[in-house]
């Protein structure tokens, strides 16, 4: 059995909509595009057609990943959170230690991780470091340049998609 794949409200809703989306939308739309293509004739040389079909390749397989994930998925709401320590969908404020510069990471699921916006998975380095700490908890993080030492400086909760 696969691991549970922990999400958010938000990151569950913009799963579902990007399969809707495909299923409803984008993979009718390539067919038609594929059965204009082939009725022009030869298609061992149409640019169209074989462009199309690889679409549809590539559309299907995400339908089918994403299908796969949906079935495994827990939604994780923050109403479901000690507010006190930092768990699954927390906004947790950091200071570095030896900068003093000040950083806000999101702990979400693997499916809606986002570097550069502060969104980190709870299994990376950083978001394992912070689970289950609490206001002024020092942590250290073994990161890609050496380790680096925060202190929590505020922990909240909100339903952000």
């Amino acid at each position: 059995m696969a691991e549970k794949n922990y999400i958010t409200p938000g990151g569950y809703k913009k799963l579902v909509e990007e399969l809707t989306y495909l299923a409803t939308v984008e993979r009718p739309k390539v067919c038609r595009e594929v059965s204009d293509a082939a009725a022009e004739g030869d298609r061992s040389e149409n640019a169209a057609y074989i462009y199309g079909k690889k679409r549809l390749r590539e559309i299907d397989r995400r339908l089918g990943f994403l299908s796969r994930r949906l079935k495994i998925i827990q939604v994780v709401t923050s109403t479901e959170q000690r507010k006190d320590r930092v768990f699954f969908g927390a906004f947790v404020d950091v200071e570095d230690e030896d900068t003093g510069e000040s950083l806000t990471y999101q702990i979400v699921g693997v499916d809606e991780v986002n570097a550069g916006a502060g969104r980190i998975s709870w299994q990376s380095p950083v978001g394992k470091a912070l689970l289950g700490k609490k206001v002024d908890d020092s942590v250290k993080v073994k990161w890609h340049a050496g380790k680096r030492a925060f202190t929590i400086v505020d922990i909240r909760y909100e339903e952000k998609a």
